[in-house]
């Protein structure tokens, strides 16, 4: 056994010991590492929305979507219309992110590796993964597009987590951890989380082989 430390591939605070194989590579590691943030995050945004002074993503200017009758078992979808046509969807199954010059991305929570779209926005609210486009690796012709906006999706998301740290504070994000430690989840500290999001979006290129 050898340890290996996420420092390898830029991503700090957070060893592993693993035995050097090829089932588990650089790549893997980095996946796992961003599987474990992104599903932290989600959960995060789901303490947001239950914050008990007022939804946050609503006093963000998210709006909020409630599920047709048939979907009553659904959670509600938040979609965030940002500045220069974009938007992004957030789902307890992972986050679109849209815009209208390159496309879309849809960033899927256990699985990390984005998927491209065409299309920059959504015919139906994401009820169901099912609702989404046709999701497809970028062709070498979108490729450009495609890194530009997972690198503004991460971006956005370390926004997001940093202007909660300056506006409700590191206490407020501890007390969102509540309940998420179930004793087998990996846990990002609260105070690096924005940190954690910078240093993906640093390497993800270079930690994952271009699709």
């Amino acid at each position: 056994m050898q340890a290996l430390t996420l420092q390898e591939i830029g991503v700090v605070r957070i060893s592993v010991t693993v035995e050097r194989s090829p089932q588990q590579n650089v790549e893997e590691i980095f996946i796992q590492h961003a599987v474990d943030l992104l599903s932290q995050q989600i959960w995060c945004w789901g303490r947001d929305i239950l914050r008990p002074e007022g939804n946050w993503l609503l006093e963000m200017g998210f709006q909020r979507i409630e599920p047709p009758t048939d979907e009553r078992k659904t959670s509600s979808v938040y979609c965030l219309e940002i500045p220069n046509d974009r938007c992004v969807i957030l789902r307890g199954y992972g986050v679109f992110y849209g815009d209208s010059k390159l496309g879309g991305v849809f960033l899927p929570r256990y699985e990390y590796v984005p998927k491209y779209t065409e299309h920059s926005t959504l015919k139906t609210p994401p009820w169901k993964s099912s609702d989404l486009p046709e999701l497809k690796p970028p062709t070498k012709a979108q490729k450009t597009e495609y890194r530009t906006l997972v690198l503004d999706l991460i971006d956005w998301i370390r926004n997001y987590e940093q202007d909660i740290i300056d506006k409700l504070g590191v206490e407020y994000r501890r007390y969102s951890l509540e309940g998420w430690d179930n004793g087998k989840r990996t846990i990002i500290p609260v105070e690096d989380m924005s940190h954690e999001w910078e240093q993906i979006g640093m390497n993800h290129f270079d930690a994952i082989q271009s699709p």
